[in-house]
């Protein structure tokens, strides 16, 4: 052996790759969950992950948000009331998405309980 020459480092025994992990009952899925609160892409989730709780009752949670954008569309270009309107809305938008990464299930302020008016 060569004094000059690196050692080579000991040569792992033969590994399968180790599968991701799939996700249990328990796990939520956020990302389908965060969708359901930006405005339109409420679809995705809708589609995508119809049969999830979780992300169900978030889509429902969106889309009473997303009838108050489009009711909003209207409204908001009123001095002031309009504004305020927008940020009622992105107040709600910040309490929905931060309910998700919690894993709570939780109704959004004032509007939350019309959401049990969507079937499906």
């Amino acid at each position: 052996m060569d004094i000059n020459t690196p050692p080579t480092p000991p040569q792992p025994a033969s590994q399968t790759p180790v599968p991701p992990p799939t996700p249990s009952a328990g796990q939520k899925n956020l990302g389908m969950g965060i969708l359901a609160y930006l405005g339109i892409l409420v679809i995705i989730p809708l589609i995508v992950a119809k049969n999830d709780p979780f992300v169900k009752y978030h889509v429902k949670q969106g889309l009473v948000l997303l009838v108050l954008e489009v009711i909003g569309s209207f409204v908001f270009w009123i001095p002031i009331l309009g504004w305020l309107l927008w940020l009622f809305t992105l107040v709600l938008v910040v309490i929905g998405i931060l309910n998700v990464t919690k894993g709570k299930q939780q109704p959004l302020p004032v509007l939350g309980k019309y959401a049990d008016h969507f079937h499906f």
